[in-house]
């Protein structure tokens, strides 16, 4: 009896045992790997509960084993992460918390470039990525903003149809009235055109009788105008030839010889008088400018004085000349 008691009570542990390893192994819990631990700080983690797998690219690598708040940090959350020995961890290796489209929570480990790797219980950087509400709203806002522009546009173009609208029927009621004015118009406008079509009448038959009478008068300024040309061409002629015949005696007369102007056209004896006095007047310029007190003495010098003075300079420019 007690035999088959402790059986039972063995098979009973036995399958305590066996299911507690089987839903830790279910919630991603493996008894035979060795695992690191390492820290995450989060502002909010958006119901991340414990045993909530991390993933490197759709892989677990691990769970999450502990949530912890720190009041101390202004209530900033601590998560502690149970990763696999054999994943490799570098100190710009971030925890991306992340929800799928059900709600489901994980985290996501972008290792990078492993520069400096990092050590059991380090902290890792941390990041929230975008859910599928945030994307949403994200693309949603300047859609929003969009129709809304759009819808105030609509709006102003729906009031400016409206007050064009009122503007047509504004243009139309005149336009009912306008056939009216124009065949009162065209009425008074065909009278008045035929009253203008007589007075044109009457003026071209008026002006037509008074170029008939202005003929007779325009032959006589013609005849005029033809004597008057005639008589001014006489007389410049006139004035011509008599101004040659004077030219043709003036000419004459110089060829004659026997006047004074056609001496100095002829003879040269005017010409050697004047080039003489014009070489006795250089030398008295000459003499006045080398003896000026011949000429500025108080009662000047006579003429033997003078003579006696040109010699004595002769003789000394001589003697100069030798010397």
């Amino acid at each position: 009896m007690k035999n088959r008691e402790f059986k039972v009570g063995l098979f009973v542990a036995a399958s305590m045992a066996l299911l507690y390893l089987g839903f830790n192994y279910l919630k991603g819990i493996d008894f035979f790997s060795s695992t690191n631990k390492y820290y995450a700080v989060y502002d909010n983690i958006d119901q991340l509960s414990v045993s909530n797998q991390i993933l490197v690219n759709g892989f677990a690598v691990g769970r999450v084993s502990k949530i912890k708040i720190m009041q101390e940090k202004q209530n900033k959350i601590l998560v502690e992460l149970d990763i696999d020995s054999d994943v490799l961890l570098g100190d710009s290796t971030k925890a991306i918390l992340n929800s799928d489209f059900l709600g489901g929570k994980s985290i996501l480990l972008s290792i990078g470039k492993v520069a400096t790797p990092l050590q059991p219980n380090d902290t890792l950087l941390t990041e929230v990525a975008k859910g599928m509400l945030d994307m949403i709203s994200e693309t949603a806002t300047p859609v929003a903003d969009n129709m809304q522009t759009t819808l105030r546009k609509f709006n102003v173009i729906i009031d400016n149809l409206t007050k064009n609208s009122q503007q047509l029927e504004v243009i139309f009621e005149k336009l009912m009235v306008t056939p009216d004015l124009i065949n009162q118009t065209l009425k008074t406008t065909n009278g008045k055109v035929e009253n203008l079509s007589g007075n044109f009448k009457d003026v071209a038959v008026n002006l037509n009788s008074t170029l008939n009478e202005l003929k007779p008068t325009l032959q006589n300024f013609k005849t005029i105008s033809d004597s008057l040309k005639e008589m001014q061409l006489n007389e410049t002629i006139a004035k011509t030839q008599l101004t040659l015949s004077q030219l043709n005696e003036t000419l004459s007369k110089l060829n004659k010889g026997d006047n004074t102007a056609s001496k100095l056209m002829t003879e040269d004896s005017l010409y050697n008088n004047l080039n003489n006095l014009l070489v006795h007047l250089d030398s008295l310029a000459t003499h006045f400018d080398n003896n000026p007190r011949h000429f500025l003495a108080p009662l000047g010098k006579s003429s033997k004085k003078i003579e006696k003075e040109r010699r004595k300079e002769e003789e000394e420019l001589r003697a100069e000349k030798k010397n």
